[in-house]
């Protein structure tokens, strides 16, 4: 079919503006990347765009050879991953049982989810429960606190209710049992749900560092943010390398939040690719006929 001159203006027009949105969106992340192997003087004076002025790897050099990075780095890893895998289990078993017409006291029980999302207990009383509970200075401070999201519990729990319920009474049929079902039937048709909800959780796992200022004490169990803001703040033995000069200071004080951005938002790149595939609805599509 031959294209009329209106469509080819409009696929001009809208070529133009998404590689427009696209560069705009880039920008910022290729300037932080600049400004992490810029120098001072660079950086201070504003000159540092999309591509390095006075090219240096001073601070990298500095941080990735201080052990206490890597062990700090090795925290935040299995932080992430032991608390991704703790949050999705209980997030995923609350909303699945309130998708259920049949469960007694079910708007009790989510009224109750939800009351928590306006009124919590404060910082103290936290503090005090987790320091009873034996978590204090352990990994379980870090990742049992927070180990469901009212908000991403509802987002699953509104994904199950769209599932037809004509498929769990088949398996019913079927002989199968509940918990056959959930892990046979429902969490293969959850997929992009799901990745949502572990992307949003590893993500926030990643990037949160209050709750390991708040409840730790040992700097071996830090996680890798925590060793980055003392390393931005100046704290007193942040680089146990020895190696470090007046020099090498005044360099990672004009770029080490760049360098930090860049450490700290890598590996969530790297993932991401894998994990926005599953984004795209309609995995339902063609599940039930008649």
């Amino acid at each position: 079919m031959k294209e009329s001159i209106q469509y080819k203006i409009f696929r001009v027009f809208n070529v133009t503006l998404l590689i427009l949105i696209v560069a705009l969106t880039f920008y910022p992340f290729l300037n932080i990347v600049a400004q992490s192997f810029s120098s001072e003087a660079n950086i201070n004076a504003g000159k540092v765009n999309i591509w390095p002025k006075g090219f240096n790897i001073d601070t990298y050099k500095i941080i990735v050879k201080d052990r206490m990075f890597w062990i700090n780095y090795k925290n935040t890893v299995v932080y992430t991953v032991v608390g991704t895998a703790i949050q999705m289990v209980m997030t995923t078993m609350f909303a699945y049982a309130l998708s259920k017409k049949r469960l007694m006291g079910r708007e009790f029980f989510t009224m109750f989810a939800v009351f928590t999302m306006f009124f919590g207990g404060g910082l103290i009383p936290n503090y005090v429960l987790v320091k009873s509970l034996g978590f204090g200075n352990t990994m379980w401070a870090i990742v049992v606190p927070g180990a469901i999201s009212v908000f991403n519990m509802l987002i699953m729990k509104t994904f199950f209710q769209n599932i037809p319920e004509e498929l769990e009474e088949a398996a019913i049929m079927d002989g199968s049992s509940t918990y056959g079902i959930l892990l046979k039937i429902v969490l293969p048709l959850s997929l992009p749900v799901i990745a949502t909800m572990i992307l949003f959780y590893s993500v926030g796992n990643w990037n949160s560092w209050f709750p390991a200022f708040i409840y730790l004490n040992d700097k071996e169990l830090f996680p890798v943010q925590i060793y980055l803001r003392n390393l931005i703040k100046g704290a007193e033995g942040s680089l146990s390398s020895g190696a470090t000069s007046a020099d090498n200071l005044t360099q990672i004080s004009a770029n080490i939040k760049a360098v930090t951005m860049v450490l700290t938002v890598l590996p969530i790149l790297c993932v991401y690719p894998y994990v926005q595939k599953y984004f795209v609805s309609g995995v339902m599509l063609g599940s039930v006929k008649g």
